[in-house]
């Protein structure tokens, strides 16, 4: 059966449960998701922390965003080039090296005495994600056969990531509360520790039999092109969507991503053949995963204002709040490849987002009230986490399926820049739509910015179950291969 077909019948039900993994199997994925969890945390565990870093290390106020910005640059930036460089050069070796890196990054960032040492250390931090992330994944889709198993193995990866996420919220103000902000960073270090001690021995190695030669013109424009986006939204989030910055960043980000797509249709050997964006599963099913990794990940931003500015919350009180949104991802990554087994990608994409979308408009209803507002948000978090998970688990099926192996780095790479741009842009764009209602900074302001910018973000959920539903309408013309 397709990936993107689904059954009604008892057979084909059958078909698709998911079978007992072998005992290697188990052990290569435990080592493949501790990893992938580890680097989810570390995107958000410094968010809680950042004022008391600044005011540990004399950073002020208006430089405090590029703590988060060093790091968004270089793990959104060089994705896509590292997905390559581990297609060619060996996918286990570049996640090894990368989990060094993030192990020593992480040293050095505990131990900064200066905003330049944090800084360099959040980069080099940016950097080993930007290594380890498509390079792990792409190892898990050449450990694991498509189909049911792979399913199983990218759905319990997806609901770790979200989990990691909202733990990574939860963990910053708990360690920054009970010890200091530097054990937002060591904490990394013993999980890459054993990390690296075992999966030498359990991982084999995945490269091609023969090395191409690497784009390196490619490589210069997609590079430099995701760096000037990722900058341009993010400073969005500071100076506004109207800023010369903002827009020239943008303008030029666009660019060098307009002039790599006429380079890389001319080279012999290109960093990401443009056959692989023909593909409807590929184009269509990035767009997908972009839409649900903006929203959800922004919609903790919006709560996260909420629930301080609104609600009175403590930074470690929202963080804990959030704790059923994680139990929701959880909960909806551990169902979700067996509901895509029966009902096919497309479906599942098409049903997360609904109940996604029916749970953040329900947000719509909070007010200045802490208990009843308190209990929909709780609720509406846990249902909507849940049909994220299933919108994410889709999408990664979708956009890594059909593809031969000596391609799954490149699929994996761009799956993963659309995670990483997606969480990276959806901040900035939420705040930039929440700032500007409001009319002053009191609580009953804040509330009226933070509805119109839920509004908006669940018509962005609406919007990828209409790409869902329209683009990827034919689950064969979805799964073949463009000519």
């Amino acid at each position: 059966m397709s990936l993107t077909e689904g059954t009604g019948t008892a057979s084909g039900i059958e078909a698709v449960r998911p079978q007992p993994l072998a005992g290697r199997l188990k052990l290569v994925l435990a080592v493949l998701l501790v990893a992938q969890f580890m680097l989810a945390v570390d995107f958000s565990i410094l968010n809680v922390a950042l004022p008391d870093i600044g005011q540990g290390l004399g950073i002020s106020l208006g430089n405090l965003q590029w703590i988060a910005t060093a790091f968004a640059l270089c793990a959104g930036g060089f994705t896509l080039l590292f997905g390559r460089i581990a297609d060619l050069f060996g996918r286990r070796r570049l996640f090894l090296v990368g989990l060094a890196v993030l192990g020593l990054a992480s040293v050095a960032g505990g131990m900064a005495t200066s905003p330049t040492m944090l800084i360099t250390a959040r980069v080099f931090q940016g950097l080993a994600t930007a290594a380890v992330t498509p390079a792990g994944l792409s190892l898990m889709t050449t450990s694991f056969p498509e189909g049911p198993a792979r399913d199983r193995a990218l759905g319990l990866n997806g609901a770790l990531m979200s989990a990691g996420f909202t733990t990574g919220a939860v963990l910053g103000g708990v360690l920054t509360d009970l010890l200091s902000w530097r054990w937002a960073f060591f904490i990394n270090v013993p999980v890459a520790l054993v990390v690296l001690l075992i999966a030498p021995s359990v991982i084999k190695e995945s490269r091609p039999t023969t090395r191409p030669r690497l784009d390196l013109p490619g490589a210069a424009l997609v590079t430099l092109g995701l760096l000037a986006l990722v900058f341009g939204f993010t400073q969005a989030g500071r100076d506004g969507w109207g800023s010369v910055t903002t827009l020239g960043s943008l303008a030029l980000g666009a660019a060098l991503l307009a002039l790599f797509y006429a380079v890389e249709r001319r080279q012999q050997a290109p960093l990401m053949p443009v056959t692989v964006l023909r593909r409807p599963t590929v184009a269509w099913g990035n767009a997908a995963g972009l839409l649900a990794f903006l929203t959800e990940t922004s919609l903790v931003f919006l709560l996260t204002l909420y629930l301080q500015k609104v609600l009175g919350f403590s930074p470690l009180e929202a963080g804990l709040s959030f704790g059923v949104l994680g139990l929701g991802t959880v909960t909806g990554g551990s169902f979700a490849p067996r509901i895509v087994g029966r009902i096919g990608t497309r479906a599942a994409l098409i049903a997360g987002g609904v109940v996604q979308a029916v749970a953040t408009f329900a947000l719509l209803g909070l007010s200045s009230s802490t208990g009843g507002s308190l209990a929909l948000l709780l609720i509406a978090t846990f249902v909507g986490g849940v049909g994220n998970m299933l919108v994410i688990v889709g999408f990664m099926i979708t956009a890594t399926s059909g593809l031969p192996d000596h391609e799954q780095g490149l699929a994996t790479g761009l799956a993963t820049m659309t995670q990483q741009i997606g969480i990276t842009m959806g901040t900035p764009i939420m705040s930039a739509i929440a700032t500007g209602a409001m009319a002053s900074s009191a609580a009953s302001a804040v509330l009226h910015g933070v509805s119109v910018a839920i509004a908006v973000n669940a018509s962005l959920v609406l919007l990828s179950v209409v790409v869902a539903a329209v683009c990827l309408r034919s689950p064969r013309a979805a799964a073949a291969p463009a000519r």
